[in-house]
């Protein structure tokens, strides 16, 4: 069994896109959708930059989902690849959710970028600049970042935002508790503590504000049931329901990012090859969760894209 999966937030780097899209009209038609989509030559700045208006979460987050799904595409129009034959689940990290929900159907491409555009201004301004933060805590299991975001809380939010993988876990709410919880690493037997570049603290509940706009717009978007079921990021299984997939979508803004937990559940379900499109970040921590009896493809150019046909 096969579960395709999308990356997150990070991934973003000027120039992604820029080879597929000489290589493929297919690509460049995905990428003029979403441009007329929001409105915006967002092609224009990943390929050209610069890179601070890029990594800007309301331009990071459609990017990164056009340049996965502009990369799935080729794969199905030019190799006669359906999604539905080859994948039996599909799985997102954070905005990856909204791509892989768009690569099996459930809301078209222009909805797509819509609604991730909407997502990241919201995100931007449900916390004033300098309120909130993230840190990533390498060496750290789920119960030691716990204990850890507990102890440093005093009265503040500081919680679990992302479960990535049995040695990185990321934490996130106000500052002041953030980097408490730096300080605090050596004391829960935890490596290190890296403050993120991020500009707001996503996946808690600090971001109530941005949940409450995406139950709107998603309350009036057309959902179809995908072709495959979707592992969700709060759940860690699948669904396929629309009414619970829009619930659920809403209920990520301030919830945690289930990926180790995700990246297990569909190993268990008998998934044995996990293929990433349009980043190469996922797939590490999916063989840090669900172990070496689990294979992963990375897919972000035509040489990978021709590869990965021969196996498909």
């Amino acid at each position: 069994m096969r579960a395709f999966i999308f990356p997150g937030q990070g991934s973003q780097a000027v120039g992604m896109g820029k080879a597929l899209a000489e290589a493929s009209a297919v690509a460049r038609e995905v990428f003029q959708e979403v441009d007329d989509a929001l409105g915006q030559s967002l092609f224009k700045l990943m390929c050209e930059g610069p890179e601070v208006d890029l990594t800007l979460t309301e331009n990071a987050q459609p990017a990164i989902m056009a340049n996965a799904i502009a990369t799935l595409r080729v794969l199905e129009k030019e190799g006669g690849v359906k999604l539905s034959e080859k994948a039996h689940f599909v799985a997102g990290h954070s905005l990856g959710e909204y791509t892989a929900l768009c690569a099996a159907g459930a809301f078209d491409l222009a909805t797509t970028a819509k609604l991730l555009k909407l997502r990241g201004q919201a995100m931007q301004a449900a916390v004033p600049v300098g309120v909130g933060a993230m840190a990533a805590l390498l060496g750290a299991d789920i119960e030691k970042a716990e204990a850890l975001a507990a102890a440093a809380a005093q009265g503040e939010t500081c919680t679990v935002a992302n479960d990535n993988d049995p040695t990185q876990v990321v934490i996130s709410g106000h500052k002041g508790a953030i980097d408490r919880a730096v300080e605090l690493v050596k004391d829960h037997g935890i490596k290190r503590g890296i403050l993120l570049p991020v500009s707001a603290p996503f996946h808690c509940p600090l971001m109530q504000p941005a949940a409450d706009r995406m139950a709107d717009a998603l309350g009036q978007t057309t959902t179809n049931a995908p072709y495959v079921p979707v592992f969700a990021n709060v759940l860690a299984a699948p669904v396929s329901e629309p009414d619970e997939i829009r619930k659920l979508l809403v209920e990520q803004v301030t919830g945690r990012v289930r990926w180790r937990e995700s990246a297990i559940a569909m190993r268990d379900a008998g998934v044995t090859h996990f293929y990433e499109f349009g980043g190469k970040v996922l797939s590490p921590m999916v063989k840090r969760s669900a172990g070496d009896e689990v294979a992963t493809t990375s897919i972000i150019s035509m040489d990978d894209i021709e590869a990965a046909l021969k196996e498909l």
